[in-house]
């Protein structure tokens, strides 16, 4: 069976859903119970336990689920991880394999129809292995054939531009670099990463107003903070260490505001998970106040805030704004202001879908503070206007001077562990020029300038035939993107697909005319080259790089690191290329050494990563410099709110993860915290909404999404009532990814914009 009849999207079949009571307190004995069951469940007792040794400790292995960081000082002694993370590197070290003979007995065709949960608890690749145009199973193929293949498939492009070189965050500093020198010696900017889907919009609005498109902050700012506001962000779920951060804040005298379209558990109450003692008692409470915020309504609300700090400021000046810092460090604050002027509060204020008077609450907490700290995630940047909501975070912080000091700044908390490292280390679409002529120096070759495709635009020309080949590094491409339709044709259109992955998934059975699969080793595991055991590098969401050392046996003796995969490659590719690939990878000094002589702020790489909890990397705005950017200064900038307007019958839908899930990868089948178990395809929806359109607990739907003039589908979802705004939804991705236009997408980023999606339900 051909791969046009293969499905793109996870089967529709519903698998039994049951419904429960709402937990008060999040994280606690059921969460370690459920880590525990997960790890000992897939790996067995005894070497889980020897997994979860060394999980996030500074001698072992850095958990290859979020870029939370770890503690400077003292780590927990077992237990310096979460729920989440314990799945993480429960699903990696899993017993089950999928071996050549497990490919032999289950075809293509047949492994399309499972669900992304099946497909995942599959098992390790063990043998790379090749899909054969017109074939139907998956065939074992030599390392050094496959190397060959690849290379000949490049090297007959008409041009390098017609080739994709995709980069999920997982993948080690040492591992991107060499990517990334692959891929520009090849001759192309090709690089899009999963950056591109979630935080270039913090990237570019940063970027432009403080000159650094990290966040500012270092996990000990939360313990100095008078206020911390979380924005548009799961932590419970997402990054649940970050909780015991927020608890820091809270038990050191600060306020915590969380702002967001559902009330989500782990924001309101915590049971700190590594103190047993407390496992019983009612949990900390965090948030001091929940502002339950229409989607896509933030820049709205913090236009209302500012205007009424500017009204207190007027009447009471030098008591609200930071006038001195504003005077001494920023640019634009009358351009600002006089936009500012231009809103009023009563055209605003639906958009919120909040009172006044709770908003008002908000701006006394913030009148209040003077080092404040706001945290997002994807709830800000997957929009259209996400550009602007980042933007106007930092105009709120600006005009409290709450930047370039302890307990104060931007906190953008990364999803995936590294995915700020392999930016850092080049993995980027746009490189800057001075990189590009680091590089030519140290490799001898010409780079090229031309900026390649990002995310989106590479999926488009995929689509449209002006690229044939798609190399993945990691990650699960059609489950992680939007438009799931429009994505598989345009993999289905290529020549050549590519996939370095440890585990089976979706984008292995949504295919080229010929696909590969190379199995790489996981962070868990040992990494053996021709100078002894490798350690790799990463660097966490707040800047810090460190070690990363796995100590379990491979999964198979068949499977090569990513860096060595990227040698191979390049090898077999790059005819006149100068660079000892092979040396390289003989001992990851060597790669470090010429991150080194190529990278700023990575002077005696090698003896600084080896000092316990590593090294911070330069961060000008921590140090309240804002050279880099083009005033000089920290820039105020006009942002537009939302611009959408829904009809009768019409919604707003985000997409979002559940608990048992980590960006595309399904540990399970629950969502413990939003009382859904045994079920993924749901819709949340207000009560009242639901009334209106007849619906009851549970009925089944069909999705539809509208955009310009387009429609697209999801078919067989259940309908739950839910502490949601009206007019309001959510449901989980992948599932409705394929409700989301791949023109859809954020201003400036090109980001999709996966949470503002306009959709109607119809009862099937």
């Amino acid at each position: 069976m051909s791969s046009k009849k293969t499905t793109a999207q996870p089967p529709e079949k519903l698998t039994g859903i049951k419904t429960e009571a709402i937990p008060n307190s999040a994280v606690g004995s059921k969460a370690v119970r459920s880590a525990l069951d997960h790890v000992f469940s897939e790996a067995g007792v005894v070497k889980g336990i020897k997994l979860l040794k060394n999980l996030n400790q500074t001698n072992g292995f850095d958990c290859p689920g979020c870029a939370w960081p770890d503690p400077d000082e003292k780590r927990a002694f077992l237990a310096e991880y979460c729920e989440n993370g314990a799945k993480a590197v429960a699903e990696e070290a899993t017993k089950n394999k999928v071996s050549p003979m497990f490919f032999a007995t289950h075809s293509v065709a047949e492994m399309a129809t499972w669900s992304d949960y099946e497909i995942g608890k599959s098992g390790r690749i063990t043998h790379p292995m090749i899909l054969k145009e017109n074939g139907t199973h998956y065939e074992e193929i030599g390392w050094e054939a496959a190397f060959t293949y690849i290379g000949e498939q490049l090297n007959e492009l008409k041009t390098p531009n017609e080739a994709i070189f995709y980069t999920s965050g997982r993948t080690s500093n040492e591992a991107a670099y060499l990517y990334q020198l692959f891929v520009r010696q090849f001759g192309t900017n090709n690089l899009p990463d999963c950056s591109n889907m979630c935080h270039e919009s913090s990237g570019a609005g940063l970027s432009e107003t403080v000159g650094i498109g990290k966040g500012s902050v270092t996990l000990d700012d939360f313990n100095h903070a008078d206020l911390v506001i979380v924005i548009g962000q799961n932590p419970g779920t997402n990054h649940p260490r970050m909780l015991t951060a927020l608890g820091e804040t809270k038990k050191n005298g600060g306020k915590i505001i969380s702002v967001n379209p559902l009330p989500e558990v782990g924001l309101m109450n915590y049971i700190h998970p590594q103190n047993p003692l407390k496992w019983l008692g009612k949990g900390q409470d965090l948030t001091d106040l929940f502002l339950q915020i229409k989607i896509n309504g933030d820049v709205a609300l913090l236009k209302i805030i500012m205007k009424l700090m500017k009204e207190e400021e007027e009447k009471h000046p030098n008591t609200v704004f930071d006038t001195a810092f504003i005077a001494e460090k920023t640019h634009g604050i009358e351009d600002f202001l006089e936009d500012l002027d231009t809103f009023s509060i009563e055209e605003l204020l639906p958009q919120t879908g909040l009172p006044l008077e709770e908003i008002k609450k908000a701006v006394q907490l913030i009148n209040t503070s003077k080092k404040i700290i706001i945290c997002w995630a994807m709830g800000l940047t997957q929009h259209k206007n996400g550009v602007d909501n980042v933007r106007e975070v930092v105009n709120l912080l600006l005009l409290k001077g709450s930047i370039g000091k302890p307990g104060a700044g931007t906190c953008p908390v990364r999803g995936h562990s590294n995915v700020q490292g392999d930016r850092t280390m080049g993995i980027w679409e746009k490189p800057k020029a001075s990189f590009l002529t680091a590089l030519e120096k140290e490799f001898n070759f010409s780079a090229p300038k031309e900026h390649g495709f990002d995310v989106v635009e590479a999926i488009t020309a995929m689509n449209e035939k002006k690229a044939k080949i798609f190399f993945g590094m990691g990650g699960n491409f059609i489950s992680a993107t939007p438009d799931t339709e429009y994505t598989a044709e345009a993999l289905r259109n290529c020549d050549l697909t590519v996939h370095v992955s440890t585990k089976l998934n979706r984008s292995h059975l949504i295919h080229g005319k010929t696909a590969l699969i190379l199995p790489c080793l996981g962070r868990s595991e040992t990494d053996l080259q021709q100078s002894g055991s490798q350690f790799v590098t990463v660097e966490n969401s707040m800047g810090v790089v460190h070690m990363s050392r796995g100590n379990l046996a491979p999964a198979s003796e068949f499977l090569r690191s990513e860096p060595a995969i990227v040698a191979g490659l390049a090898t077999a590719t790059l005819v006149n290329s100068k660079v000892k690939w092979n040396e390289l990878i003989s001992n990851y000094d060597l790669i470090r050494d010429k991150i080194e002589a190529t990278i700023p702020g990575f002077t005696n790489y090698n003896e600084r990563v080896r000092n316990k909890g590593g090294f911070y990397l330069p961060n000008n705005a921590r140090n309240n410099d804002y050279s880099p950017t083009a005033t000089g200064k920290a820039n105020f900038t006009k942002n537009s709110p939302s611009d959408i307007s829904l009809r009768t019958n019409e919604f707003m839908m985000m997409t979002i993860r559940t608990h048992d899930q980590y960006n595309t990868t399904i540990y399970g089948l629950d969502d413990r915290y939003r009382g859904v178990l045994n079920e993924r395809r749901v819709i949340f929806m207000n009560p009242e909404d639901m009334k209106n359109l007849n619906l009851k607990k549970l009925d089944p739907v069909d999705i539809t999404s509208h955009f310009e003039g387009e429609e697209r589908i999801a078919y067989n979802f259940l309908a739950i009532p839910y502490n949601i705004p009206k007019q309001c939804t959510a449901t989980y991705f992948p599932e409705a990814n394929v409700l989301v236009p791949i023109k859809s997408k954020a201003r400036i980023s090109n980001t999709p914009a996966s949470k503002g999606v306009i959709i109607s339900v119809k009862k099937r």
